[in-house]
């Protein structure tokens, strides 16, 4: 069978890496792909504003199933298209997807049926937003309402920093329409993980639980970022909470969205925070995280082709999803000033000697080729994942592979999976 993956990021390399393993697959488009992907996939560049142009080319290629990547792409109903002609595709429609779209409604959701958040506030417009932060005081956390490409949140300490992040959504439109409305929410302490989950629209099976690193700097310093690094699985998250966040979080999620007439198929992320035995939602995405599925993914013993169709086609009872025991650590590396300014077209070295390593796979995030050359072209640029028997021996392994890459100004955080080994 042929299959196409939508995106070009770390998170669809490892897409592209886990699907090429099936035996039932024969060829793999990716748009736009990027160079880590060329021996696994053609790279295709289809316009990804025109919709109905991609779903020509399933259709001209007789693609059995399509699987989309980025939550904009999903945000936009690229799966609303292909349901329309038939097509099979791995994803929640565009009203679905609304889960992720827009957090106002994400939140309202998790109100209106009891599913486990923070106390929460939705402005649509700068006096409100400010005035309320003047009441709650700090900390307290801003979020611009649209998608942002996860930069779209500020865990604001003081007044001040709170205040400037409301100036910085709506009045300055940092973040475009997407923060034209803010959600302001009471600051959570824990420990956060992300649990994704396979869902038909019926039946839910959970991945394995990871923890993504958001900070940029080591000991979590510095400003939020799409994600410095992640490992899996995640020993706060134990099987008894695991249990309870099937119960308290995603079955009535999963439920909510069918009541709304939204019924939610594909990948659910819960991004969670865990403090002693209680869970509550952070976030919902509509996708595969991104660089968790990086560590996810590694882990999957089933044939994600098979999954995926099984959720596509309403039919994952059918399916025994199974997971090594195995851990998994991804430690990213980007580019110097990430995640503000930074330069790109520097010459990258070190990939083969990184990628020939046991147990070790570069996944590209933001590269692209001049000539025979491999270069950044992006803040995030490579995620350098291992796999050991623990998360300790994964880790030696992923650094042991960063430190044969190089690149002018490469930044990493050097703590990736700290809180999994602080007690060890």
């Amino acid at each position: 069978m042929r299959i196409l993956v939508i995106g070009g990021g770390g998170r669809e390399h490892a897409l592209v890496w886990k699907l090429a393993q099936s035996p039932k697959v024969d060829k793999i488009y990716v748009c736009p792909g990027n160079p880590g992907m060329k021996n696994l996939a053609e790279c295709v560049a289809l316009p990804l504003t025109d919709l109905e142009a991609v779903a020509d080319f399933a259709e001209k290629e007789s693609i059995a199933l399509t699987v989309v990547g980025p939550e904009a792409t999903l945000v936009a109903g690229i799966v609303d298209v292909f349901n329309k002609r038939g097509l099979t595709i791995f994803g929640p429609t565009a009203a679905a997807a609304e889960i992720e779209g827009s957090k106002a409604f994400s939140k309202q959701l998790m109100a209106k049926y009891g599913i486990p958040t923070a106390f929460f506030k939705i402005c649509e417009d700068i006096e409100t937003a400010k005035a309320y932060i003047m009441e709650k005081g700090a900390p307290i956390v801003v979020k611009a309402d649209g998608l942002a490409a996860g930069k779209g949140v500020v865990v604001a300490m003081t007044e001040a920093e709170a205040l400037a992040a409301v100036d910085d959504m709506m009045g300055d439109l940092k973040f475009g329409g997407a923060g034209a409305r803010v959600v302001l929410e009471e600051y959570m302490e824990g420990e956060e993980a992300s649990l994704l989950a396979f869902t038909d629209g019926e039946t839910i099976v959970p991945m394995v639980a990871a923890q993504d690193h958001k900070r940029v700097y080591d000991a979590d310093e510095g400003p939020n970022t799409g994600g410095m690094g992640a490992y899996a699985p995640a020993p706060v998250m134990t099987d008894r909470l695991k249990e309870k966040c099937v119960e308290l979080v995603l079955k009535p999620t999963i439920a909510a969205m069918k009541a709304e007439g939204r019924k939610y198929q594909g990948c659910l992320y819960a991004g969670l925070m865990i403090k002693g035995e209680d869970i509550k939602v952070v976030e919902f995405n509509a996708r595969f995280g991104d660089p968790e599925t990086q560590v996810v993914l590694p882990l999957l013993a089933s044939d994600l082709v098979e999954v995926m169709l099984a959720c596509a086609q309403g039919r994952l009872h059918e399916v025994k999803v199974e997971w090594s025991d195995s851990a998994a650590v991804c430690v990213v590396m980007a580019s110097g000033g990430y995640p503000g300014s930074y330069e790109q077209g520097l010459p990258i070295t070190g990939l083969a000697e990184a990628n020939s390593l046991s147990d070790t796979i570069v996944f590209h995030a933001g590269t692209k080729e001049i000539g025979d050359t491999i270069v950044t072209a992006g803040g995030r640029v490579l995620g350098v994942t291992a796999t050991g028997s623990d998360i300790r021996a994964a880790k030696d392994k992923a650094y042991a592979a960063v430190k044969l890459i190089d690149f002018k100004d490469a930044h990493y955080r050097h703590d990736i999976a700290w809180r999994a080994l602080k007690d060890k």
